[in-house]
């Protein structure tokens, strides 16, 4: 066999073998973990060098990374925003029907309307979890600065965690039956 037909079979092998991997399945700098198995450059399945595989997927993270923290700032900002409908925030936080009675309640009220958010920084800690720091003003004032909390990653939407605005709601001092009990 010519050294072309084994470095177009090569190509193919790798091509189908990255086709076939889940979104997001790209580990470090040219790193493919598969189905029973490993990509890697210089690494060799029977005698075929697969090097070209991790041209193929090398930047896969950067852009999942880059996806996910625009998708998240704009759940937040929107799920934060006054002006945003009390259905339209229902579906931005997780398992947000078991909200909805507080979250149309608040979406009423004066101070609800004044709401918003900032987020100032999103690190991912997986595919479906992400920290984020963010900044509530009410009124366009700031009166909750660089709070914590985790967005979730729930019927392909990046969404506010349930965690996140249970603790929100604590500080509000409103129950909500959702809402874990803190044992102290």
């Amino acid at each position: 066999m010519t050294t072309i037909c084994r470095t177009a079979r090569r190509r193919m092998l790798a091509a189908a073998l990255v086709a076939a991997l889940p979104s997001g399945a790209v580990i470090g700098t040219g790193a493919v973990i598969g189905i029973g198995a490993a990509i890697g450059t210089g690494a060799a399945i029977g005698t075929a060098s697969v090097a070209g595989a991790a041209s193929l997927v090398h930047h896969a993270p950067t852009s999942w990374a880059a996806k996910s923290t625009a998708q998240i700032k704009a759940s937040w900002r929107t799920f934060f925003a006054g002006s945003t409908p009390a259905a339209r925030k229902i579906a931005l936080l997780e398992d947000g029907t078991k909200f909805s009675a507080i979250i149309r309640g608040q979406s009423s009220s004066a101070l609800g309307r004044s709401t918003s958010a900032a987020v100032t920084s999103v690190r991912l800690v997986n595919h479906t979890t992400a920290v984020v720091r963010y900044t509530i003003s009410l009124a366009g004032k700031p009166v909750l600065a660089g709070a914590t909390g985790t967005a979730v990653y729930q019927a392909s939407t990046w969404k506010v965690g349930d965690v996140s605005f249970c603790k929100l709601l604590a500080l509000e001092q409103v129950k909500a039956p959702a809402c874990p009990v803190a044992k102290g």
